[in-house]
């Protein structure tokens, strides 16, 4: 006798409850209007979303959560957790006219002059590859577990720090770091080292803006230098290379390898990147390493194909073909980067496989 599928429900589209199909709604419009930076209510409506995020979550992950022991203490311990940075998040007040640590995110996030906007998706990433794993992460030994206490503590220190020098990003991390500390102190230890790779993901909450010289300038440099070279053999004789700028023996004509483009941007995307894909799909450490290591060179080479491109075409078809393309194909950095995480990422997955059959006792 065949046993059919059960059907969706009817009040189910693509396997998204209506409530569910809401919420997206809403954190669409949300992230669409963080860029008006000439009102107060659009860090309002993200607000909304993040909390919003909550219950959701919860209803899809409400079974592991009923397997959750102290539930009511951790729910406790948040909600006496947050308000400090909203309340007492910075003490830059007279220039942000509010201290909720909060709303200086976002405004670092969405400020026009920097380049951290990938900032404001990243709790959201987090929180489907929480839902990805829950029954891995219910799964886990969980009890009381007090040492937790310490990394709070740990947390709460770089908070005082961070608010006595006015530094908002180390009230930041004292923020993630506390609260990586009260998930441990209500559910112990093997709950941390199952959580920690997702929870890694929130460090690029924050904002890095000018700490990222020192590592993006580099990065520049290395992307003209390794395009101008390429251009020299045959690709465009006549480039030369002037610090991170591109131009031709006349200078009628240059390119500039922008800080967006070939710097911290494409590495901390890439970084995302590599470290979601590990974390899903391989299990050795080693390997996950690997694929996050991969996460330097692969920016690098995205942005010199795209480079190399767009000098081709400027030689082929005039500077403002060259132009557009390096204005309108930006993707390009990415999609060749995304291309080869794939196929760095199957040749370690397919080794796993190989691996373990070789392990398997053979049947007599």
């Amino acid at each position: 006798m065949s046993v059919e599928n059960p059907k969706t429900p009817s009040w189910q589209f693509q396997g998204l409850w209506p409530h569910e199909i809401a919420y997206l709604c809403l954190l669409a419009t949300a992230l669409y209007c963080s860029q008006i930076h000439t009102a107060a209510w659009p860090e309002l409506l993200y607000r909304a979303a993040f909390l919003g995020a909550w219950p959701v979550l919860w209803y899809r992950c409400r079974e592991e959560w009923q397997q959750l022991p102290n539930r009511g203490f951790f729910l406790l311990l948040a909600v006496l957790w947050f308000p400090i940075f909203d309340i007492l998040g910075i003490s830059t007040f007279h220039v942000m006219g509010t201290t909720s640590l909060f709303y200086a995110m976002f405004n670092d996030y969405t400020a026009p002059s920097v380049d951290d906007g990938h900032c404001i998706l990243i709790p959201f990433v987090v929180m489907v590859l929480v839902w990805w794993k829950r029954r891995e992460l219910a799964a886990q030994p969980t009890g009381l577990w007090w040492p937790g206490m310490g990394i709070v503590a740990a947390g709460l220190l770089m908070h005082l720090a961070g608010f006595v020098a006015q530094q908002p990003r180390l009230s930041m991390l004292g923020l993630l770091t506390g609260f990586y500390g009260l998930m441990g102190v209500a559910w112990g230890p093997h709950w941390l080292k199952a959580i920690l790779f997702p929870y890694f993901l929130l460090g690029f909450c924050i904002p890095v803006g000018e700490w990222a010289v020192p590592i993006s300038l580099p990065l520049r440099i290395l992307v003209a230098t390794i395009v101008a070279t390429i251009s020299q053999l045959g690709l465009a004789p006549d480039v030369i290379r002037q610090g991170t700028q591109l131009l031709d023996a006349q200078h009628t004509f240059g390119y500039e390898v922008a800080p967006a483009c070939s710097g911290i941007h494409s590495l901390v995307a890439m970084l995302a990147l590599t470290i979601i894909y590990g974390y899903l799909n391989l299990k050795t450490p080693w390997k996950r390493v690997v694929m996050v290591a991969a996460a330097l060179p692969l920016a690098v080479l995205g942005n010199v194909v795209r480079l190399c491109l767009t000098i081709m075409v400027a030689e082929m078809f005039g500077q403002n073909a060259g132009k557009s393309v390096e204005t309108n194909f930006g993707f390009i950095t990415f999609a060749v980067a995304i291309g080869c995480v794939i196929l760095l990422g199957r040749w370690l997955e397919k080794s796993e496989l190989n691996r373990a059959e070789e392990a398997k006792p053979l049947t007599p």
